[in-house]
């Protein structure tokens, strides 16, 4: 995340290896560079310093370095990496640096040896001091920790790798909280200037990061472009309705208000609490069916001893929806408050922990003055659960661990979670997975978007165009928004487009709604082996399905090996099976036929191994996919 620092000199006592990971990964000894060897041995040393002073398991070195299919000799061969990363630092004393550690590697490194330590060190000096209330020092604190960034990302050299990626990604959600702590800062000391064009590019490739936001209108504010602070928050709120369907939280219209009616800014900072109230997006006017699966969600989750729920199901069927209509309906059961986090970044990154919980925190009133470390926070965060009765809907997980410590432990909240992955190694949880809804379900929902009468003079057509849509909601819905546009498009022309698998996908966007996008956010989730697997498995799903047999083929493994592979695609949502009980032999399994679309785009016929078209919905021809 470049932010236009001061790249300082390099630190650390002559004859030290000082590493450097916030740009391309380096390292220097006594002012010079260390060539870091092949490819191979560089993954492993980023990841080994991307977690310094910890135990990295083998297995854990072995996927980033092979992320297909490991050689026999991955081990071997990992040693040979560490062997010549030791000769690289040095010998003596320096030979101990990488060790053998609990069945991995840990790699000995002092905070002035590693940028990123240096980073957190500061950072958290600086969030010290704002909380003593020395904000100057804070500013100047978190100011230092900045400077530490290169002009390009972090490990931008190595970000193919996947393992190496995510990495990075957390290095750059760290280092944007940090912005937003000094940005902060400085406007409250009175030196908004110095951030607010920072402020303005940051919210540009972060458009709904509401503090953000909120810190940009107070510089704008406070350097008197009050107009301009003015069309931040406008811009914002137009921004969510078109997108998200949401409206400001009462904490940023509240700022809004201010600066309106006492021409002075309001702290950044301030509470946002929805204790009491609700900060929920919009109820969808054309939520349709699901009547059992609703009943599920609204008798589990208002229970008077709370409940942690797990909504799962392919990307588009519905989910979102679900749960958020689910809470509105639950108005009644959470007098402490009824609250939406987000849990993916604008960009469909996954957002740490922390970052949800600082969100958490502030929209519940937990937060106070300053920032709390993030073990402080979580206890803080259970001891507000513990003592409340609120309903907690964190939509769209990316994984497990992402909401370790963001569930109740005790009292009488309860969560919602959305996800399209299972959560399979979440504990006592109850869990809902959704499947794309019956022919007549996604016909009502086409009908309340174009009209009842229109759908009923061509039903044929219309039901085309479900089945075309695998009946996923998603698909359906931006069907409707596109036809109550082109009311002059007949229904049936509307369905040969979507029975053309070249043209389906490019025919379901409406405005900014994309189910490609959709789509493709679910493909960029895959692990480098699953997405591999799946490309092979949706060619084999052009003619209705595929059985193990036929999986084994594709995928060139033994049984086990292919049915790990189904069965991870599964975890993942991308593959249904059978809802009852059924022998591997024996089951059916399926990709919805818009993601088999996709997949072909995107990772190519040659790829998928499949050299016949999808499967045409045209005449009434049998749906490729029953449940979405």
């Amino acid at each position: 995340m470049p932010l236009t620092p001061v790249r300082p000199g390099s630190p650390g006592s002559p004859g030290t290896v000082y590493f450097s990971l916030l740009g391309p990964l380096s390292a220097v000894i006594d002012g010079r560079p260390l060539p870091l060897g092949p490819r191979k041995q560089r993954l492993v040393l980023a990841i080994l310093l991307s977690r310094p002073n910890t135990p990295v398991p083998v297995d854990v070195l072995t996927d980033v370095v092979w992320p297909e299919a490991p050689p026999r000799t991955a081990r071997k061969n990992l040693q040979v990496y560490v062997s010549a990363a030791r000769s690289l630092f040095g010998a003596g004393d320096d030979r101990g640096r990488v060790v053998h550690d609990c069945g991995g590697y840990r790699l000995r490194v002092e905070e002035g040896e590693l940028d990123t330590l240096r980073f957190r060190t500061l950072a958290r000096a600086g969030r010290a001091a704002g909380e003593r209330g020395d904000l100057r020092t804070a500013a100047r604190l978190l100011r230092e920790a900045l400077d530490l960034w290169g002009e390009r990302p972090p490990l931008h050299d190595l970000r193919d790798s996947a393992g190496v990626a995510e990495e990075a990604e957390r290095l750059e959600a760290r280092c944007l909280t940090v912005y937003e702590d000094w940005a902060e800062a400085e406007i409250e000391t009175g030196r908004a200037g110095v951030a607010v064009d920072g402020l303005r590019d940051l919210v540009e490739r972060h458009p709904f990061r509401e503090r953000l936001r909120a810190a940009w209108m107070n510089s704008l504010h406070q350097t008197g472009r009050q107009a301009e602070a003015l069309a931040v928050y406008d811009d914002y709120r137009q921004l969510l309705a078109r997108e998200l369907g949401l409206e400001p939280s009462p904490a940023m219209a509240g700022l809004y208000r201010a600066m309106l009616g006492e021409g002075r800014a309001a702290r950044a900072s301030a509470p946002r609490s929805a204790a009491g109230g609700a900060s929920l997006p919009a109820d969808s006017r054309h939520f349709t069916g699901r009547e059992d699966e609703l009943a599920r969600l609204l008798d589990v989750s208002g229970s008077p001893d709370g409940a942690v729920l797990v909504v799962s199901g392919p990307a588009g069927v519905g989910k979102s929806a679900l749960a958020v209509r689910a809470a509105h309906l639950l108005a009644g059961s959470f007098p402490d408050g009824r609250v939406h986090v987000r849990a993916r970044r604008e960009d469909g990154a996954p957002r740490t922990r922390n970052d949800m919980l600082d969100e958490l925190g502030r929209l519940c009133g937990v937060s106070g003055p300053g920032r709390p470390d993030p073990a402080q926070a979580g206890d803080a965060w259970q001891d507000w659960l513990s003592r409340h009765r609120a309903l907690i809907v964190l939509d769209d997980v990316a994984d497990e661990a992402s909401v370790r410590g963001l569930l109740p432990r005790t009292g009488r909240s309860s969560v919602l979670l959305t996800a399209r992955g299972q959560l399979a190694g979440l504990e006592a949880v109850h869990r809902t997975a959704l499947a794309a809804p019956d022919e007549d379900e996604a016909l009502e929902l086409l009908g309340t978007l174009i009209g009842g009468d229109r759908l009923r003079t061509d039903r044929a057509a219309a039901v085309r165009i479900v089945r075309a849509c695998g009946s996923l909601p998603l698909a359906v819905a931006v069907s409707g928004m596109r036809l109550a546009v082109l009311r002059h498009l007949p229904l049936a022309e509307y369905a040969d487009r979507l029975d053309d698998p070249a043209a389906a996908l490019d025919e379901l966007v409406a405005g900014d709604v994309s189910v490609r996008s959709r789509l493709a956010a679910g493909w960029r989730d895959l692990g480098p082996r699953d997405r591999g697997a799946l490309a092979r498995v949706a060619g084999l799903a052009w003619d209705g399905g595929f059985t193990l047999e036929r999986a084994m083929a594709a995928l060139d493994r033994d049984e086990r090996g292919t049915i790990r592979a189904v069965e991870s695609l599964i975890d993942t949502g991308a593959v249904t099976s059978p809802s009852g009980e059924v022998t591997a032999h024996a089951a059916l399994y399926e990709v919805p036929r818009l993601l088999c679309l996709y997949v072909r785009e995107a990772a190519g016929p040659e790829e998928t191994g499949s050299r016949e078209p999808a499967l045409s919905f045209g005449g009434g021809a049998p749906r490729l996919l029953s449940r979405g």
